[in-house]
């Protein structure tokens, strides 16, 4: 019994090392000088440490795109969120003609490429003055996340029992009480998934703010990092990638971990009946 064990726990880290080395490696390799990325044969590990790479983001002005980013993936997650519950929480409850039609057509927008509409949401957004805004972002992202949202909601709240509503409208609880008291906590695995989503989407989305912005000052984290990727001649300025990747990446590990057990449970959810 030892000895499985053990194989289970070597087997097992050998695995996590495997997906962690690659992560490890971008942190480290973010700490070379461009003079040693372009070293031939090329070095595993800094000869030197340097923040060379760090300090030329930063003086780009890389802290307000990372805000703009942060706002934008803030707004999309506060809008998505509450947009699917409420539409979660209909879908699953309430008794209307053509629900189930209406929820096919919400649906069916996951198969729209989103090519396809990027000229007529740009003319929507243009006329609504909002290009180069970041409310015009945060509107087009919670339109790519409601689909998903919304048919996780809808499950969460349908493995709910009736009889837990039912309970809480006898001690006088209304729709509103009933669902900010007592129903979101049970749904809280689902509303983290959804979340999560919606903050994946906005975060690391590059061509709709690419389309949508057109000022420097507007760009989001992605759409700043491919402008300052190419050096002199067009060549590919290696340790600005690294490290790009890096103020990218770190923000979504820290939410996915600080999430991970709600994510997983919302994904689980309702898979085993009974």
């Amino acid at each position: 019994m030892k000895a499985r064990s053990a194989v289970f726990w070597i087997v097992g880290g050998l695995l996590a090392l495997l997906f962690v080395a690659p992560l490890g490696w971008l942190v480290v390799a973010s700490f070379k000088s461009s003079a040693e990325f372009a070293q031939t044969p090329p070095t595993l590990l800094p000869e030197h440490v340097s923040l060379e790479n760090y300090r030329r983001l930063l003086d780009a002005g890389l802290w307000h795109n990372v805000l703009n980013s942060v706002l934008v993936a803030a707004g999309t997650v506060l809008a998505a969120s509450a947009l699917s519950v409420l539409a979660g929480y209909g879908f699953a409850r309430f008794r209307f003609r053509l629900r189930g039609v209406l929820f096919l057509v919400v649906l069916s927008t996951l198969m729209i490429p989103f090519q396809s509409i990027v000229p007529s949401l740009y003319l929507i957004l243009d006329d609504l003055q909002l290009t180069n805004s970041r409310l015009g972002l945060v509107l087009v992202y919670t339109v790519f996340a409601l689909p998903f949202g919304i048919f996780t909601m809808r499950a969460a709240f349908a493995a709910v029992p009736a009889a837990v509503e039912e309970a809480a409208i006898v001690d006088g609880a209304g729709e509103l009480t009933l669902l900010r008291r007592v129903l979101l906590p049970i749904v809280a695995p689902g509303l983290a998934t959804v979340a999560l989503y919606a903050f994946f989407t906005a975060w690391n989305e590059f061509l709709a703010a690419l389309i949508f912005t057109t000022r420097q000052e507007r760009y989001t984290l992605p759409v700043v990092l491919a402008n300052l990727q190419t050096g002199a001649g067009g060549t590919l300025n290696w340790g600005v990638l690294e490290t790009g990747a890096v103020f990218a990446a770190v923000p979504c590990i820290a939410i996915f971990l600080i999430l991970q057990r709600y994510y997983v449970a919302g994904l689980t959810g309702g898979a085993v009946k009974g």
